[in-house]
């Protein structure tokens, strides 16, 4: 009788801080909205939840998926989902109007975006001037993937309205829309890009999964994917921005030590694309754009604003506060936690 009880207490003492951790919590049950989860821009907040790491840190998670990251972010500003997992610079372009959003966590430390060119319909290809005219597919209007569009066409002295933009998705939807001719270049992320490339359907002009290279393009860092929510969420909810954040940095270490075949169980058989080597390839191309540890980069608020100055006139006249774009206590607190 003694030893029962015994082995109850101790049960009950290791459940405790699981129990403790989830009473904490100001809002254990939150929602994520995401533009394209299936893509490895997002990576971190997949095996954050295959690997139960949400759950470990008490929350009930729901992730509602959408086209693009413009998308996501009009759920979170609509008030249907309390976090984004969506690109950096969505904190800065709201900040301009007015709305207050801070990233809290980081999962990719370069955008990892191609922009590249349809072989069929261009085939005399020369430079990025040659898309005057043409039509671009990104993942949503206004998503990252059309900023960095409308950058790349801005150093060719190309403006917006010079191209069409046509919102194509990010699965098999933006694959059918090149290999059908439908549109003449892509501003995609893998595992679509790995899936082009290897056929054929894509020429590369830019790319953004290499950091030297997105350094070089934006003239800097350039924060990519992040858990970014409404500053009022922030305020409320400490303990439970804190639990996200843990989540999300336990994942991006534990990306960084995993191999193709441990990313390929952790993930859904749909986010293959119908072909494990595509997304091993693309895995491995974009590895090195993810975030090791969550933190954001200093420089990288600056050099976001420059990227958004140089496509939109409207935002060269703003005064950003730069600070309140983004905060790395809670991915500090998350290293302390989770050393490697």
């Amino acid at each position: 009788m003694q030893r029962r009880s015994f082995v109850f207490y101790g049960a009950a003492m290791m459940a405790a801080p699981a129990l403790v951790r989830a009473q904490a919590l100001e809002k254990p049950k939150v929602t994520i909205a995401v533009g394209g989860k299936n893509l490895l821009y997002y990576l971190p907040l997949t095996i954050a939840e295959s690997l139960g790491y949400f759950k470990d840190e008490g929350l009930d998670l729901t992730i509602v998926d959408f086209a693009g990251g413009s998308r996501a972010l009009q759920a979170v500003v609509g008030g249907s989902a309390d976090v984004v997992s969506g690109a950096f610079e969505h904190t800065l372009n709201m900040q301009a109007k007015g709305q207050k959003l801070r990233a809290f966590v980081l999962q990719g430390r370069a955008p990892q975006i191609v922009l590249g060119i349809n072989p069929k319909t261009m085939p005399n290809f020369k430079s990025v001037a040659d898309l005057k005219g043409k039509k671009i597919g990104v993942t949503a209007p206004g998503s990252s993937t059309n900023v960095m569009a409308n950058f790349v066409l801005a150093k060719a002295g190309l403006k917006p309205s010079d191209v069409s933009i046509i919102g194509v998705g990010a699965a098999n939807g933006a694959v059918a829309a090149m290999r059908s001719g439908q549109i003449d270049a892509i501003s995609n992320l893998d595992p679509v890009i790995t899936l082009l490339q290897r056929s054929g359907d894509l020429r590369i002009v830019s790319d953004t999964r290499i950091v030297a290279e997105a350094d070089k393009v934006f003239g800097g860092p350039m924060p990519a994917g992040c858990l970014y929510a409404p500053q009022a969420f922030i305020d409320k909810n400490p303990a439970t921005a804190q639990a996200l954040a843990n989540a999300i940095v336990r994942a991006d270490k534990w990306i960084q030590k995993a191999g193709p075949a441990e990313i390929i169980k952790a993930v859904p058989e749909t986010y293959l694309l119908g072909d494990r080597a595509v997304y091993i390839d693309a895995f491995l191309a974009s590895k090195g754009a993810l975030s090791p540890d969550g933190m954001i980069p200093e420089a990288g608020a600056g050099t976001a604003v420059r990227a958004l100055q140089s496509v939109d006139e409207s935002l060269r006249s703003v005064k950003f506060d730069l600070a309140a774009a983004y905060t790395n206590d809670f991915a500090r607190r998350a290293n302390q936690k989770y050393k490697s």
